[in-house]
């Protein structure tokens, strides 16, 4: 799980300028040429396995999308039917007689390997310190900008350029689960549609009502795919929640605020 590396500050001083001022105000020194040492290059990013995996799903889940054939032949390999017996057709495929209990279970399934991957690749505590951070730097560089004043428009500069780069790193960080989101939703929504295809019973029972699973709403998008969804959606958002609270806590853990000192404490001392 990623840690926040460097610390942030959860508000950005409104009036940075006496300091840059002194600092400008001292004579510079002039180097030496034998001060003068050469840059030595920042060493090459090393390679990382999860790296190449998050790029590996991202470009397959993008295959899969636009290539029909390669979509249905990669899903085909979960099983859809008991000549067809891969592994998930084995785990939750029941024989295909109950089409709604697994398309109950894989919908979990799948949203708890998404929530799990975006929990691993987000630093929830940078994240929410860089939105607080920019939160109030917007409000300070309005009122440079209305105050007309270029020292102090150039002066937020190095902020900006600061907060854009965690910005993105925070950003990167949500793609990265995002492609494996994104390979997994193909890969089940397309099995699930090769399942109830392949089954020699399509009829289920909603409301009392019997009714096929590929019947077309609206002419166009079959029931199944808005059951599916309907299980989807809400195993997404629990499964973030209880993840992201249990990381907060674990990190509480971790990290304890700073109890505040006695009154006494800091003048006793000579």
């Amino acid at each position: 799980m990623p840690t926040d590396e460097e610390p942030l500050p959860s508000a950005l001083a409104a009036a940075p300028l006496a300091e840059e001022s002194d600092e400008e105000e001292a004579p510079e020194e002039a180097e030496s040429p034998a001060s003068a040492a050469p840059t030595a290059r920042p060493p090459a990013p090393a390679f990382k396995v999860s790296t190449f995996v998050y790029v590996f799903l991202g470009m397959l889940g993008l295959l899969m999308l636009i290539d029909t054939a390669a979509r249905n032949q990669i899903a085909t390999l979960l099983g859809i039917s008991p000549a067809n017996n891969g592994p998930l057709y084995y785990a939750i495929g029941f024989g295909s007689s109950y089409l709604l209990l697994t398309m109950a279970i894989a919908g979990a399934i799948e949203m708890l390997i998404t929530a799990f991957a975006y929990n691993y690749t987000t630093d929830w505590i940078k994240a929410a310190k860089v939105q607080k951070w920019s939160s109030a730097f917007r409000k300070v560089q309005m009122d440079a900008i209305r105050s007309g004043k270029k020292d102090r428009i150039a002066a937020l500069k190095p902020h900006q350029e600061r907060l854009t780069r965690l910005s993105s790193e925070v950003s990167i960080a949500q793609f990265k689960g995002m492609a494996i989101t994104w390979f997994l939703l193909i890969l089940i929504y397309t099995w699930i549609g090769l399942l109830i295809a392949a089954a020699p019973n399509q009829i289920v029972s909603l409301g009392g009502t019997s009714i096929s699973l590929t019947f077309k709403v609206f002419g166009y998008f079959p029931l199944w795919f808005f059951i599916f969804s309907l299980y989807t959606v809400p195993f997404s958002l629990v499964f973030r929640r209880v993840l992201k609270n249990y990381w907060l806590r674990r990190y509480l853990h971790d990290h304890p605020p700073a109890s505040p000192s006695a009154p006494g404490a800091a003048g006793g001392a000579v």
